[in-house]
């Protein structure tokens, strides 16, 4: 691993599943102006949410919970994602199948979504990241996508979270993976922002807030390896992934189901593993199909 992996490998484990959330109880988000909510009828279902966390290339096994999803007919309408979340989020957001996205992520090439810099305050300026997403959704701003959609970061000076459901999809997608130490911050009307990770691993609070009756998390997060006798990277590594588990557990605690696929394995730096990634999430989201289903009917009777 080069010293580029190894630094963006260190920064996906600390801050695309850590940071500080606010105490059960209070106000979680800061949100900008965001789209209403078709009116309810006499017998509507209950409002689906996902809440995609981060992970970097882990987040490609969002695609696969998202295709169990589908193949079962469940369809979320709203939409809410921490980084990784958030790429995945925004294009399932614009009208993006399952299987349209798993096709797109074979093709993509990590190039294209890498833009090197030497002399930001980040490895990686992110303006490939914003193009590919705009270009993907049509230069639609958040509030046109089809789905309810939120990307999620953090206000770099302030320390509070963000939910950004207006505005251009690109940026507020290149915002919410930011990783710090990896990606220049972003500038957003005068504020900064990094990942949203820092502040909301995995989104619960964020989709439940703009309206979801139900709401299925999706974590990502690193696991420690339980390996002993291993050198003094390993134990900062294990020691993040603990960190960032405690953290993101506050608010996947909240969901009504969390879908934790079997990524442990996999290096957030490696977009090699897409295949495997993809796989785990169907095999997470498929093996949580019938908990979803029993949700769902008590909720409709509840509705």
């Amino acid at each position: 691993m080069d010293r580029r992996d190894c630094l963006m490998a260190l920064s996906a484990l600390f801050f695309g599943g850590c940071g500080a959330l606010p105490g059960r109880g209070a106000a979680p988000v800061q949100t900008v102006p965001e789209q209403s909510l078709p009116a309810r009828t006499s017998r509507a279902k209950p409002r689906i949410g996902l809440a995609l966390g981060g992970g970097a290339a882990r987040g490609f096994a969002h695609i696969g919970v998202i295709k169990a999803l589908e193949t079962n007919g469940i369809e979320a309408e709203i939409v809410a994602g921490t980084s990784a979340g958030a790429v995945v989020g925004a294009l399932y957001a614009a009208g993006f199948g399952a299987f349209e996205l798993q096709n797109l992520a074979f093709e993509l090439e990590k190039s294209a979504v890498t833009d090197w810099s030497l002399f930001e305050r980040g490895w990686v300026k992110g303006e490939a990241l914003e193009r590919f997403i705009n270009e993907r959704v049509g230069n639609r701003p958040i509030e046109q996508l089809k789905r309810r959609f939120s990307a999620v970061a953090t206000d770099l000076q302030q320390g509070r979270m963000v939910a950004f459901a207006s505005g251009n999809t690109g940026q507020a997608v290149r915002a919410s993976a930011a990783v710090p130490g990896v990606f220049a911050p972003v500038l957003i009307r005068g504020v900064e922002y990094v990942d949203g990770g820092v502040s909301s691993p995995v989104p619960v609070r964020v989709a439940r807030q703009m309206g979801a009756d139900l709401v299925i998390a999706v974590d990502i997060s690193a696991r420690p390896s339980g390996k002993r006798g291993r050198g003094s990277l390993d134990v900062l590594l294990d020691s993040a992934a603990i960190m960032g588990n405690r953290i993101a557990g506050v608010e996947t605690a909240e969901a009504d189901i969390v879908v934790r696929p079997a990524v442990q394995g996999l290096l957030a730096t490696n977009f090699e593993d897409r295949h495997r990634a993809i796989l785990e999430g169907e095999k997470a989201g498929f093996a949580a199909i019938a908990t979803i289903k029993a949700r769902i009917a008590r909720a409709e009777g509840a509705v």
